[in-house]
């Protein structure tokens, strides 16, 4: 089927994308990169001072951009709760030692997506996936959808709504993008389930 992934055994999977599909997919990927920004250093050209990279230190504050907050969340406290001082400071030094890591992982599952979607020449075509890329991909995949679901407000409580919007709304492309995602998503894990 077009556009799902399909088992390929052993935790493998393959992806069958139009010239379409890949374009939207890799132009999707190249802006949650460019959403998570650079690694330490900043320009992103080069591994830089592994020995400085090591002991860089991540911010101790969660990010403003909604769709940032909600990629890198606050490990202590309730978001929807009172403002605890504790659990601030809890989450803040959390978030010094692990948002870097985990940045530096979001990026590399996007750019594993973009270099699988860039194999295909700018066609569509086949993307078969080995047990490890399925992680990257099922990762990248949930990055853009979580962003997508922040910057349309979504709520469980509305999601259903998302297929009754008519063709006039601005929001239509990014609802459709949404669902495809949360179809491809969907279709991995059952892929790798096998």
């Amino acid at each position: 089927m077009a556009g799902l992934f399909e088992s390929a055994g052993a935790g493998g999977a393959v992806l069958a994308l139009d010239e379409l599909e890949a374009s939207i997919l890799r132009s999707l990927e190249v802006q949650m990169l460019e959403l998570i920004g650079p690694g330490p250093g900043g320009d992103g050209d080069g591994p830089g001072d592994p020995l400085a990279a090591l002991f860089a230190e991540g911010p101790t504050r969660a990010p403003e951009d909604p769709a940032l907050a909600r990629l890198f969340p606050d490990a202590y406290g309730d978001p929807d709760g009172p403002a605890d001082p504790q659990a601030r400071e809890a989450a803040g030094e959390f978030r010094r030692y692990t948002e870097l890591d985990l940045r530096a992982r979001k990026r590399e599952d996007a750019l594993h997506v973009v270099r699988a979607l860039d194999g295909l020449g700018g066609e569509g075509g086949l993307v078969t996936l080995d047990a490890e890329a399925c992680l990257r991909w099922l990762g990248a995949l949930n990055d853009l959808r979580l962003t997508l679901g922040v910057r349309l407000e979504v709520t469980e409580d509305d999601e259903r709504g998302l297929y009754d919007l008519p063709d006039t709304d601005d929001r239509k492309p990014l609802v459709m993008a949404y669902l495809w995602l949360g179809a491809l998503q969907e279709s991995l894990l059952e892929a790798i389930a096998g």
